[in-house]
């Protein structure tokens, strides 16, 4: 029978050292997706989802049972994140110029044999859309990433921003507005 996540959290604090590597292995792929998400980098992601399971694991004993250790998770994840967007902001302009010269990580995965038509359409998207993600605030890009790549609820995203339910949608209607803007000259409604 698979444990849930706050019997796994009590074992961990009981002194169960294989309990807390089950919730890594159970939590890590969603908060890769988001830090990947929020910072457009894989090897960022990468420290982000490190440095959110240490602090988790520094922090466990603040963890309230009745709340889901995912959105808590997602909260540190999102925190740190925007940390290290701000830290290394200049860093980020550079490699996001080297990555539309190389690829994003997101558009090498095998889907297919698309047309090159296609290919190019999805390219002059994805591009338009990191544009937009990267001219967004911090509150309404985490917003945009939790609610449309990630698929938590208002009420966990409000929990990870800290903010009310209307706030919190507030925050997402303004950034879809934003990206809908963006991809207005590639993507036209169909007549």
């Amino acid at each position: 029978m698979e444990e849930n996540d706050a019997g796994l959290v009590a074992q961990v604090l009981g002194g169960e050292g294989d309990a807390y590597r089950i919730l890594v292995e159970r939590h890590s792929r969603g908060v890769f997706r988001l830090a990947f998400r929020m910072t457009g980098n894989e090897q960022d992601a990468e420290d982000v989802v490190q440095e959110t399971f240490l602090r988790a694991y520094k922090q466990l004993s603040r963890y309230e049972s009745r709340a889901s250790f995912g959105t808590w998770l997602y909260r540190i994840a999102a925190n740190y994140s925007l940390d290290l967007l701000r830290s290394r902001k200049h860093r980020a302009v550079v490699r996001r110029e080297t990555d539309e010269e190389t690829g994003d990580v997101m558009m090498n995965v095998a889907t297919g044999d698309p047309g090159p038509d296609r290919l190019l359409f999805s390219g002059q998207v994805q591009r338009r859309i990191e544009l937009a993600l990267s001219e967004l605030s911090q509150q309404e890009r985490t917003a945009f990433v939790l609610r449309h790549y990630e698929g938590q609820s208002i009420e966990e995203i409000g929990s990870v921003l800290g903010l009310g339910a209307n706030a919190t949608k507030h925050s997402i209607f303004r950034a879809v507005q934003k990206v809908r803007r963006a991809l207005e000259p590639v993507v036209s409604p169909a007549s």
